[in-house]
């Protein structure tokens, strides 16, 4: 299989709201170039677009139509209807709360009425080309019905049906806070949830939606080699071959390990599948899962020895479609369950790793007592998990044509030995000692100017962007992408976000800018850095994503770029200075140049050199000596190119001067910091430093008379003031006044 481009990850975190934009060695972690705050968002030309004009809030579930252009928003007691397009236009909305009867039942159940006891909607897939398929809390009552839209692409209906509402249970969970997934596919909803009121029961099931049949499929309940525990994520249909007999539904959790013992209980990623033409077993397993598997999702960071860094909390999961649908790629976002070491990665697996998984051995234990090993004893047939067809065997139409010691194996052999691992058996990108957590993840493929890639390329992580995009510290409940009109939406408990997925405008006005970002999303035109389009055939157009090397690229290197003034600057022997030098890109190496006076050789100052801090904003230069007197660079590298930021001319003004200095006046010394000028007067004007004191100290005691005799002459003013005040109105005052207040 190949990639058509580079891919984008979209990143979002729990904890601070950035979302991180980077093209993916995972060992590496680059700072991102660009840094943008919610305010930055809100003024810069307009380019995220935020709706919060809901009623309620809490956007859980967002549904995209590309071809309608509309945008459906689930939301606390209310379905909302976008315009993709831009999010300022006027929404439409359908009001739909929990009954009254569920409510108080909630209340007097124990919940909390103003957080728990409302119409939480959670599930928005589409049922058909005007119908779509939408389910509630219900206010720990769950209910699901249907939005009709009609045939009108430009004006929706966009009505509930109320009179066609059914149960939501085993399809919607009761709690607002619970994870869940769910999958409409063929008529059937796919969905792992629990199906009680504490959510205790948890499970995997199939419903029949808008049907008269009532069957229903599920996993058994208080299994722990079934599901133990489980957190759901994530649920696709894919198709194993060109039959449709094979097609199977893939589920995404984690949950607590039956693998690990009592004492150590231990957090795993799992990836599930169920075949569609499962319908149970004859004698056993009936309405249970007959072809049910689970199999371990490994993300971790190999280290010397085998002790391999593990990301064992599956957050998000994202699939992205190919050109053959039987092969996408499924992309993983984890986190850390240790509470000594945080982090989060970036896994990517491919549908032929997740089926030799399931087509290698069984995972079997004897007993309580006993660990978990290979199953290596004879495998019934047909082997368990696969799917039933008249094709293969017509002896085994259905599942209820399997022998029984199939059945009874699928009993207790749900899970495979071998686990998932991710491609090139690492993590493509990673964060660590971070103080945010990433929960979300949306991924992009893109056409670049320098060709296509293949998956075996060794991808490079780089971070573009990090958007702090809501003003306070929330939750990002969901994202859809459109590739359609290059915008991501995002949802929190306040606000929907529609954010462009470029601001190639920001990167800089000139080609060597643009063309080290290293965005797949933008090009230099030959005047500006602006968006990319594969089907934009002008030469002028100039893209390096691979090497990110302008040389290659920008005919005039100078264009765009000011010179480097040269600045001078002064200190005082034994005391400190800093040279300011701040890199357009945190992703630039700055590294400092030093030629002293009266030479013609340079070398490089290395961090750690006596005197000497490197800052994050420049160069510190402690307990100056005549030494240091010179001309500084600041040199800012970045893959082959280098340019200069920064020049400073540095002069040394001997220590013996100042004291001298501050012996003839002690009393006046530190009146007043000496600026750039007052320097530049005594180290090459025509004046002493003696001689310039002598001066300033003559004109400093020239200002404080003048401050104190403005200060006694105000003082005088409001004695007087207050003398008036207190006489009574009409009685005579000193001079013969009398006071008017007429």
């Amino acid at each position: 299989m190949r990639f058509l481009g580079l891919w984008r990850l979209l990143l979002l975190s729990l904890l601070h709201s950035p979302l991180l934009v980077c093209c993916s060695d995972a060992g590496k972690q680059d700072n991102p170039r660009l840094q943008l705050s919610h305010t930055d968002l809100r003024l810069r030309n307009n380019s995220a677009v935020f709706w919060d004009a809901g009623e309620g809030g809490a956007y859980q579930a967002l549904l995209l139509d590309e071809d309608r252009g509309w945008l459906l928003v689930g939301a606390r007691d209310h379905i909302y209807m976008l315009n993709s397009d831009s999010l300022k236009q006027p929404a439409r909305k359908i009001h739909w709360p929990a009954g009254q009867e569920h409510i108080e039942r909630c209340k007097y159940a124990g919940k909390n009425l103003s957080v728990d006891c409302a119409n939480y909607v959670r599930l928005l897939q589409p049922f058909n080309k005007t119908h779509v398929y939408v389910c509630g809390t219900g206010a720990f009552h769950p209910q699901c019905t249907y939005i009709d839209l009609g045939h009108n692409l430009e004006k929706p209906t966009f009505r509930l049906l109320n009179h066609v509402g059914e149960s939501g249970r085993g399809k919607c969970p009761f709690s607002p806070q619970e994870r869940f997934t769910a999958r409409l596919t063929d008529g059937d909803l796919y969905a792992g949830t629990s199906v009680d009121f504490m959510g205790t029961n948890a499970a995997i099931f199939r419903t029949s939606v808008h049907s008269s049949n009532q069957h229903y499929m599920r996993s058994e309940a208080y299994q722990d080699h079934w599901l133990n525990e489980p957190e759901f994520v994530g649920s696709y249909s894919i198709p194993d071959t060109h039959s449709l007999d094979d097609d199977k539904v893939y589920f995404f959790f984690k949950e607590t390990a039956v693998e690990s013992n009592q004492l150590d209980k231990r957090i795993y990623s799992r990836v599930a599948r169920v075949c569609k033409n499962d319908i149970g077993g004859k004698r056993s397993l009936i309405n249970r899962w007959s072809t049910f598997l689970k199999a371990r999702l490994v993300c971790s960071v190999p280290e010397p020895g085998g002790m391999d860094t593990h990301f064992d909390e599956l957050e998000d999961i994202f699939l992205l479609e190919t050109k053959d649908p039987q092969n996408p790629v499924i992309y993983g976002v984890f986190s850390t369950s240790s509470s000594v070491f945080r982090g989060s990665a970036v896994c990517v697996y491919s549908m032929a790793s997740i089926r030799a998984s399931f087509n290698g051995p069984f995972a079997h234990k004897e007993s309580p007592d006993y660990r978990w090993m290979e199953y290596k004893g004879k495998i019934p047939y047909p082997r368990p998990g696969t799917c039933p067809s008249e094709t293969y065997d017509a002896l085994h139409k259905s599942t209820r044509d399997f022998p029984d010691d199939v059945v009874s194996f699928m009993r207790n052999h749900q899970l495979m030995w071998e686990p998932v691992m991710p491609i090139h058996r690492h993590p493509v990108f990673t964060r660590i000692h971070t103080p945010y957590r990433l929960k979300k993840l949306v991924v992009d493929r893109v056409d670049a100017e320098d060709g296509q890639y293949d998956e075996n390329f060794k991808t490079e992580e780089i971070v573009l962007e990090e958007l702090h995009v809501f003003k306070t510290q929330s939750p990002i409940l969901s994202m859809e992408l459109s590739t359609k009109r290059q915008v991501l939406f995002v949802s929190s408990e306040e606000n929907v976000v529609q954010l462009p997925v470029q601001r190639c405008e920001l990167y800089g006005k000139a080609c060597v800018d643009c063309c080290l970002a290293r965005d797949p999303y933008c090009a230099w035109d030959g005047s500006s850095c602006t968006n990319y389009f594969p089907s934009n055939k002008r030469r002028a157009r100039r893209q390096d994503v691979r090497y990110g090397d302008p040389w290659s690229q920008c005919q005039d290197m100078r264009e765009g770029s000011e010179h480097a003034e040269l600045k001078t600057v002064y200190g005082v022997e034994t005391n400190t200075t800093f040279l300011e030098c701040v890199p357009r890109s945190s992703q630039a190496t700055v590294k400092w140049i030093f030629q002293p006076n009266l030479s013609q050789n340079s070398k490089e100052l290395i961090a750690g050199e006596e005197n000497l801090i490197h800052m994050q904003r420049g160069l510190l230069l402690q307990h100056l000596a005549s030494a240091n007197a010179g001309l500084y660079l600041c040199v800012a590298f970045e893959h082959s190119f280098s340019r200069t930021l920064a020049r400073y001319e540095l002069h040394i003004i001997p220590e013996n001067q100042m004291s001298r200095a501050q012996n003839n006046h002690p009393g006046n010394h530190a009146a007043s910091t000496l600026s750039f000028k007052e320097l530049h007067l005594i180290g090459a004007g025509g004046l002493t430093a003696d001689e310039y004191c002598e001066h300033f100290w003559y004109r400093e005691k020239r200002r404080q008379q003048k401050l104190r005799s403005l200060k006694w002459k105000q003082v005088t003013e409001n004695r007087k003031a207050r003398v008036r005040r207190q006489n009574p109105p009409n009685e005579p005052l000193g001079g013969g006044e009398t006071a008017d207040f007429s």
